[in-house]
């Protein structure tokens, strides 16, 4: 199978690579192929962060988004048509221009002020982690700083989630983090940058079919391909299907990536719903949910670390199946559906946790796709808290994930929506403890009986993470805690500890 160029903006040039496989990832092509070894190899499974780089595209708005991603899970054909930053850049790029004059050549030893703060506040030690922190500090930088908007220390550990040190400490990176916006301003010509990518659009391709990594741009397109390659991994993403490639070292001869299929971008909005396509980004999709559910915005950052959501997809969790997915018993609380389509069948839909029928295996056809989920709006009388039990506050794995929905109207429980992870083969609705619930005083009572409910209704495994006797206490215990708030208790929030231990680091 063959595969067109490799095309995308790097120091305001266009780069031009032929024959990457599909299966490929960006930091192999940016290591190995371009010599551009500024960008180190960690952990290989987008938890360390060493290997961030920054991506820009047109939004479609006259603007750039920026993304900060880790570049050992990416696929490289996936930055196609973008344009792509890594720390040996910064200092080099001609499009990042001092802001105040702009028109004038750049000084060609001046440090970008993500940089200069490193080196003022000492934030680097033995180096290897320090490229990828500096990524990061240069999305934000591009998001905030060049946004007119201040950094605060809470805001800057949650874009830096993604990135582990291992020697210098947090707090002189969080300083530069800080520090950074007051340095003399630098920002990228967005204006020439978005010709520049415009033009990389329009160039022509060789007439050959890209059978090898395929990149359908619209949903027709993409359930054309689908039905006629359905042996072909299907990525979105690719922060799972690019541990397959770093850590089981497995191969794809032909991928069918959906990511560039434009209704499945889209995120639409009616009186009654929200409609988010499957292609989606983590970021953007937490975004829209957390504007409806202002309540998930700890749930939300503490999915993943920032480059792991700017890549990851709503889609691409859902249909991966994991049993310790986070978006999936929170989809699941929400009452959501997915809708499935085929080219032959056209669109059909259902509750989410019916799309699951063992662990990882779920009821598409060979030839569908999950092309949206679709998510009904809140009520006046919902109540709606997640949890997330891990080890770790930032960028872990939940040991247990338990998202509560309740109508409470008049003292009594109207409905109830309880979705679960990490207790059993499939992220799983508690529909015991849901029948528990409904109908019911809300009062002590009624809790603790529901509480043994909870408690009984799942059988999960003893792994590395938790005990299966732990995991059962902390459900009983989560929904304790539920109620406990729903009465204006105030219990111990380790979110809060965590806010508190960060603005007072010295």
């Amino acid at each position: 199978m063959t595969t067109r160029p490799l095309q995308f903006l790097r120091r305001g040039q266009p780069v031009a690579l032929g024959n990457v496989p599909p299966d490929r990832t960006l930091l192999e092509v940016l290591r190995e192929d371009l010599g551009c070894t500024g960008t180190k190899e960690g952990c290989g499974e987008g938890d360390c962060g060493a290997c961030t780089v920054v991506l820009g595209e047109a939004d479609g708005h006259g603007k750039v988004r920026y993304s900060a991603v880790n570049s050992c899970i990416r696929l490289a054909h996936s930055i196609d048509g973008m344009a792509l930053w890594t720390a040996e850049d910064l200092a080099e790029d001609p499009l990042i221009q001092p802001v105040a004059t702009s028109t004038q050549p750049r000084d060609s030893s001046a440090l970008h002020p993500v940089q200069e703060a490193m080196v003022q506040c000492h934030g680097s030690q033995c180096g290897f982690c320090t490229p990828g922190f500096v990524m990061s500090l240069f999305g934000m930088y591009q998001n905030q700083v060049c946004q007119g908007r201040s950094i605060s220390r809470t805001q800057a550990a949650q874009d830096l989630s993604g990135n582990l040190c291992r020697c210098t400490g947090y707090r002189p990176i969080l300083d530069a983090a800080q520090q950074m916006a007051q340095l003399p301003p630098m920002a990228v010509n967005e204006t020439e940058l978005l010709q520049k990518l415009e033009l990389l659009a329009l160039t022509p391709q060789a007439p050959e079919a890209n059978l090898a990594y395929i990149t359908p741009t619209t949903q027709a397109e993409l359930l054309a391909a689908r039905a006629a390659h359905p042996q072909a991994q299907v990525v979105a993403g690719a922060t799972d299907v690019g541990l397959w490639v770093t850590k089981q070292h497995r191969q794809f001869p032909q991928v069918l990536d959906v990511t560039r299929a434009a209704e499945l971008r889209r995120i639409d909005e009616t009186p009654e719903h929200i409609a988010i396509g499957a292609a989606v980004t983590l970021t953007e999709a937490f975004a829209q949910l957390t504007a409806q559910w202002p309540s998930l915005a700890e749930f939300a950052h503490r999915f993943a670390g920032l480059p792991v959501r700017n890549s990851g997809t709503l889609g691409g969790n859902v249909a991966n199946g994991s049993p310790i997915g986070d978006s999936m018993p929170l989809l699941i609380a929400l009452r959501a559906q997915v809708v499935l389509a085929s080219q032959a069948r056209g669109e059909r839909a259902l509750p989410l946790e019916a799309l699951y029928t063992g662990y990882r295996q779920n009821v598409m056809a060979p030839d569908e796709l999950l092309v949206r989920i679709v998510v009904p709006k809140p009520s006046a009388t919902e109540q709606l808290k997640a949890y997330k039990i891990s080890k770790r506050f930032d960028d872990d794995i939940s040991a247990v994930c338990l998202v509560l929905n309740l109508d409470i109207a008049g003292g009594t429980v109207q409905r109830a929506s309880i979705g679960a992870g990490g207790v059993a083969a499939t992220p799983v609705r508690a529909q015991q403890t849901e029948a528990a619930l409904q109908g019911q005083p809300w009062t002590e009572a009624t809790v603790q009986q529901a509480m043994r409910v909870l408690q009984a209704e799942f059988s999960p495994i003893s792994d590395m993470r938790a005990s299966g006797d732990y995991r059962r206490t902390v459900l009983g215990n989560l929904l304790q805690r539920f109620w406990l708030e729903s009465q204006g208790g105030a219990p111990a929030s380790i979110a809060q500890l965590h806010a508190a231990h960060l603005e007072g680091m010295l």
